[in-house]
């Protein structure tokens, strides 16, 4: 009993095991066929570009929008409601967020849009606007880099978490050489169906030279009646084939050189402008470099000048320096052989400073007192200049008491 239940554990394990190795099988399956199928639809579009105008018409275009479509929501994640609820989500609601960095975007143009209401309709406007403006490829490459709201929109195991993502960026550059026109108001925006693949194009049968019986030989086989009208003499609808064949192999092998002549010129013409905004960027720094140069040098002879300046002041300094020490001497010199004078100076000095005190107080004076005009006992401005108030300096000299023995 042991046994059998050790038994059975294992093969539980292993058949967990099996169910996550085969899912994680068919999900690479179905991200190599997503992707195949891209490139197929681009090479066929860009084919179907060299005979006619693309437009909504162009079974190509309808299958290659359809591809992408599929691709921009494999393995999207729903939207959470309120309830708790996982409701779908189209995959504009990923692009919308990611390629607002995107220079000159159409997102809010397609906002806008009034004949297009629903989410999936305005992804698909979406997918025709970038065509015709040739920004395709930096828009799915601008959404790529923002890998956190990649993440927040996408599961697990999606086609632009992987590797393929940056496969598909570069298939889709190709489609910058091509002139796309299309009518937004049409039925191609209605997003109430989903978009279906046609996989018929894309799918070829090569038969191998080991193979007994030809295609021809086989249809003759299984078209006749019986078995005796397929006789050896029949022979002309074989080099009729095989003549078509060749034809048709000339027609591709033309239109593949003319389509390599377009590609070949629209790259020339890429690269003509790359080397001008090389040039242009060279010629720039080159100014900028010879600018910097300009103003070291500026910076260093301003420095010159300034340091020059102040060793200037500086010997000024020390001469004015040099002056005050001599004629602090020269003072203390001659107060040291005339003292009279020293004592005249001194008096002098006093005198200085009490007529600056006279005049200081004057104001104070003045406001204690209030205006000489408001109180008519104060004498007169000339009064106070007489003798009577003040002393007149020619009776101090010629008074006997002050004149010199």
């Amino acid at each position: 009993m042991a046994s059998r239940g050790l038994g059975g554990l294992g093969g539980g394990r292993g058949g967990s095991g099996g169910k996550k190795s085969l899912s994680a099988r068919n999900a690479a399956v179905e991200r190599r066929n997503l992707i195949t199928v891209c490139r197929f639809s681009v090479k066929t579009l860009i084919d179907r570009s060299c005979f006619e105008t693309i437009d909504d018409s162009s079974p190509e275009f309808n299958n290659f929008a359809a591809v992408l479509e599929q691709i921009l929501s494999h393995r999207l994640k729903g939207q959470v409601t309120w309830f708790g609820y996982e409701s779908p989500r189209s995959f504009w609601d990923y692009i919308r967020v990611a390629c607002r960095k995107v220079s000159q975007n159409c997102i809010c143009s397609i906002e806008n849009m009034e004949n297009v209401s629903s989410s999936r309709a305005k992804g698909r406007a979406w997918i025709r606007v970038a065509l015709m403006e040739k920004h395709l490829s930096e828009y799915i490459s601008t959404a790529l880099r923002d890998f956190k709201t990649t993440r927040r929109f996408y599961e697990d195991g999606a086609i632009v978490l992987g590797e393929e993502a940056n496969m598909l960026a570069g298939m889709l550059l190709g489609l910058n050489a091509i002139d796309f026109s299309f009518c937004l108001k049409g039925e191609g925006l209605d997003g109430t169906f989903p978009a279906v693949i046609d996989y018929t194009p894309y799918l070829k049968f090569e038969q191998s030279s080991d193979s007994i019986s030809s295609d021809e030989e086989e249809l003759r086989t299984f078209g006749s009646s019986d078995s005796e009208s397929s006789t050896p003499e029949n022979v002309g609808p074989p080099l009729i084939m095989d003549e078509n064949s060749w034809f048709n192999k000339c027609k591709r092998v033309r239109q593949k050189y003319q389509l390599t002549l377009e590609q070949k010129g629209y790259l020339e013409e890429l690269l003509r402008l790359r080397e001008n905004q090389l040039s242009e960027s060279v010629s720039q720094n080159k100014i900028l470099l010879q600018r910097i140069e300009d103003s070291d040098l500026a910076h260093k002879l301003e420095k010159q000048q300034l340091e020059y300046i102040i060793v200037e002041l500086q010997d000024q300094l020390k001469s004015y320096q040099s002056l005050d020490q001599l004629s602090a001497e020269v003072s203390l010199s001659q107060t040291s052989l005339d003292p009279s004078h020293s004592q005249e100076g001194d008096g002098k000095q006093d005198t200085l400073n009490l007529v600056n005190e006279g005049k200081e107080d004057t104001p104070s004076l003045l406001g204690l007192c209030g205006s000489l005009t408001s109180v008519a006992s104060y004498k007169s401005l000339t009064s106070l200049k007489s003798n009577d108030y003040l002393a007149s300096p020619t009776a101090e000299m010629t008074s006997p008491g002050l004149t010199p023995s």
